[in-house]
């Protein structure tokens, strides 16, 4: 079942049969942004506090949601790597553009669609979403996050972004001499714009039966990491 696209705005990606050369310049920025404005960062929180330390090695396997390029997938097994941790990374998207970069950097993607995952129950240890979220309405986040808990074994991290126009204007900045293209600056701020609340994502985490602290990063980032009940 596909899912309903946030009310506020509208973005590039928001399309899954946007044109092939824009969806990859525009993902390349994103994937930039991660790295600098506080993405990447948001993610290791949230791995840190799904597996703290302490954690045995071994093997686990991670199921990105939306990945993209598939950034932030890498940077999560270079993370576990360090730790002992052979981490298995699998990507999904809706975008056939982006399910084909993030193989070429080297994680497996498969298409598919949030709101009913191509999954059976408990096939991850770990699910990620990351800046995924708010491009849905509300209704259609539950669903995203019941999937998630769904087939996760051991923790779902939710890290999006915290609804902040100085963030916004920051964005279109920094992006700006940057070079990012302008489709990319103007999603950004769009995003921002749908972002959430501690409270706002707090309660749909609630409605979803994921209840979990939300935490404030820089960034203008909110995390959240619960582990479901088997």
């Amino acid at each position: 079942m596909s899912l309903e696209v946030a009310a506020i705005g509208w973005e590039l990606l928001d399309d899954p049969r946007a044109a092939p050369a824009r969806v990859s310049e525009s993902l390349h920025n994103i994937a930039r942004a991660n790295r600098w404005f506080g993405g990447a960062a948001a993610v290791r929180f949230g791995l840190e506090r799904a597996l703290p330390p302490g954690h045995p090695g071994g093997s686990l396997t991670l199921l990105d949601v939306g990945t993209g390029l598939g950034d932030l997938p890498r940077m999560a097994v270079a993370w576990a790597a360090r730790r002992g941790i052979t981490l298995r990374a699998v990507g999904l998207e809706r975008h056939g553009v982006a399910a084909r970069l993030a193989g070429k950097q080297g994680i497996a993607a498969v298409i598919g669609d949030g709101g009913s995952l191509p999954f059976a129950a408990g096939s991850f240890d770990l699910v990620l979403l990351s800046q995924v979220a708010h491009h849905f309405a509300p209704d259609a986040i539950v669903r995203l996050l019941r999937e998630s808990g769904r087939v996760a074994r051991r923790a779902v991290i939710v890290a999006d972004l915290r609804r902040s126009s100085l963030a916004a204007v920051g964005f279109r900045v920094a992006g700006t001499l940057l070079r990012f293209d302008s489709e990319t600056l103007r999603d950004g701020v769009t995003s921002l714009r749908r972002g959430f609340t501690p409270a706002s994502l707090g309660a749909l985490l609630n409605a979803a039966g994921a209840s979990a602290p939300v935490a404030r990063r820089p960034g203008a980032r909110l995390v959240a990491v619960w582990h479901p009940s088997r």
